[in-house]
């Protein structure tokens, strides 16, 4: 089990994101993707609208484009060129 305690300033007593990392703390925006990416099931697709499902049940702040958007650019999540699927590769 990966340790996320380098974002626990930002997780609320429920384990939900109240806050997003500032830009150059790189660290703590890839253990906080890295978190997100574990509320996803391997090998399964998912629309944007569940992605986003996900993502909001994860966060106070409903930012749920950005974070999918980064997840996919940091190889998270893939997705197909049209966007309509995402998965976790296992």
């Amino acid at each position: 089990m990966e340790d996320f305690s380098i974002i626990d300033g930002y997780l609320n007593e429920e384990g939900k994101l109240w806050s997003m990392p500032g830009k150059k703390q790189r660290k703590k925006w890839d253990a906080l993707l890295r978190y997100l990416a574990t509320k996803f099931e391997f090998d399964v697709q998912y629309n944007e609208m569940q992605v986003n499902e996900i993502i909001n049940a994860q966060t106070e702040f409903k930012d749920p484009a950005t974070l999918r958007r980064l997840m996919w650019g940091n190889g998270l999540l893939k997705r197909t060129l049209d966007g309509t699927a995402y998965w976790r590769e296992g």
